[in-house]
């Protein structure tokens, strides 16, 4: 307990000296603090974090482990790397997942494991990197096989899930059907040791890579294999979030079309840190902040969340790429700052701000599809949900016209929405600090009720029915 008290404060101290000025709400007091909740204290949730890139030493497990639990996500994504099991044939060396996956677990977190990447070892083997090759030749065919077999052996009672390969339409030689043809055999290896194991597809880099995809469920369904998809992942970063929704609404279309049972998720997204001088990988063209990076996250989670999208947090660390691979230098979208040699320095803005979306929009909400709120603003996206105990309402708001800026000067805005309000507060989910909304801004309209003048950023608040938060204030 005594560890626990000295991290978070840690935590707190070092997402306060980064902490943006709290949102201008005249008159309206602060009531409290939102208080955040460790994995092993939340029952269950949809959220993910990304723990990628440590088939590659590209991140340290042991430096960021301590700060995993205490972020309140449920889940974390692994990459497998056949590569690093792998570097005498036919000899694995699974130490470096041992020390990974039974420690997430007994933190709270899940892990679903991705089968990835080639292993130049066997000739025809595929390269171990992003938008690498798919083993192709026989021989690297089969101790693919074997090593599939041989991971999902070993971890079949701790690893729920397993994604297969990652971001395949970024090699511009893999098609559709060759990658549906290599997700076919993998997924009946898996199968084959796990009958009940959730298998993830696809992984894609691209929303829009709807051929690639068309042609992926084609094989499957020729190969009466449409049943091999549990759970649909993409990528398909943004520089505006919310201009994502409508190639991902295609792509379930699409996808639905061959199997409406598929789930989607996505499988991969965060925001840089900071400057396009610095930063690698995805978005790196514009300049970025520790502010308008948590402000982004924000609006990927919750944008997801609002649209029954389970997500996964790219990501946990920094990520330190090495020569060889796709790209090289430090992709800047962690929620924990690192030191050169990979340790932690310090967390970011975006790591208290994910803290407090983990904590709050957890089992115990529900999204009410039938209660859709409405603005007086166009531009303002928003989402209902009800709290299963108390009844209470909570409303997410954002500005949803541009990706996010170092100033933005709030929309006072007028939100009717029908639910349950007796006590309303104003939650702002990048501090963490909560308001009294004074009586003069709401009021009850019929079945329900209008809020005046509310401060809406470009990045998600909350209004809430105070007694919903009783658990988290």
């Amino acid at each position: 307990m005594v560890y626990k008290v000295l991290l978070t404060g840690l935590i707190a101290a070092a997402c306060s000296a980064n902490a943006p000025t709290p949102l201008p709400a005249p008159g309206w007091k602060e009531v409290g603090q939102l208080k955040t909740h460790s994995a092993l204290e939340i029952k269950s949730s949809s959220w993910s974090i990304g723990g990628e890139t440590l088939d590659r030493d590209y991140t340290d497990y042991q430096s960021y482990k301590t700060y995993l639990g205490p972020l309140g996500a449920k889940r974390i994504r692994l990459q497998g790397g056949w590569s690093k099991c792998e570097k005498v044939k036919g000899q694995y060396d699974f130490a470096w997942l041992d020390a990974v996956i039974p420690d997430a677990a007994a933190r709270g977190v899940a892990p679903w494991v991705q089968l990835s990447y080639g292993n130049p070892l066997y000739p025809g083997g595929g390269e171990a990197k992003l938008a690498g090759h798919i083993p192709t030749s026989p021989e690297a065919l089969a101790a693919w096989d074997n090593w599939v077999r041989a991971i999902v052996t070993r971890y079949k009672n701790q690893v729920p899930e397993w994604e297969i390969w990652n971001e395949p339409d970024l090699n511009p030689a893999h098609t559709g059907a060759m990658v549906g043809q290599f997700y076919i055999r993998t997924a009946r290896i898996v199968k084959s040791v796990q009958p009940n194991a959730r298998l993830i597809a696809l992984g894609m880099a691209s929303v829009g890579a709807v051929g690639f995809v068309r042609d992926f469920y084609e094989e499957l369904k020729r190969e009466n294999a449409l049943d091999l998809v549990d759970v649909q992942t993409y990528h398909g970063y943004a520089y505006n979030p919310d201009e994502s929704y409508l190639g991902i609404e295609n792509l379930r279309k699409l996808v639905w079309g061959y199997n409406p049972k598929v789930v989607f998720m996505q499988g991969e997204n965060g925001a840089p840190s900071t400057p396009k001088a610095v930063t690698i990988g995805a978005l790196r063209d514009q300049d970025w902040s520790e502010l308008t990076q948590a402000k982004w996250d924000l609006r990927r989670m919750l944008g997801d969340h609002g649209r029954g999208i389970a997500t996964n947090l790219f990501t946990i660390s920094d990520i330190h790429y090495a020569p060889g691979d796709h790209m090289v230098g430090v992709n800047t979208k962690g929620l924990l700052q690192t030191n050169p040699d990979k340790t932690i320095k310090r967390p970011k803005m975006a790591y208290r701000a994910a803290q407090h979306v983990f904590s709050l929009f957890d089992e115990k909400l529900e999204l009410t599809a039938d209660a859709k709120p409405t603005t007086d603003v166009p531009t303002v996206a928003a989402f209902a949900y009800r709290h299963k105990a108390s009844g209470g309402s909570l409303v997410t708001l954002w500005s949803a016209e541009a990706r996010p800026a170092e100033e933005y000067p709030s929309n006072p805005t007028t939100l009717t929405v029908t639910g349950q309000f007796t006590r309303p507060v104003f939650v702002d989910l990048l501090t963490g600090k909560v308001y009294d909304i004074p009586k003069e801004n709401w009021k009850k309209t019929g079945t329900g009720y209008t809020f005046t003048a509310v401060p809406v950023p470009d990045y998600p608040v909350v209004i809430a029915e105070k007694a919903a938060l009783a658990t988290i204030l």
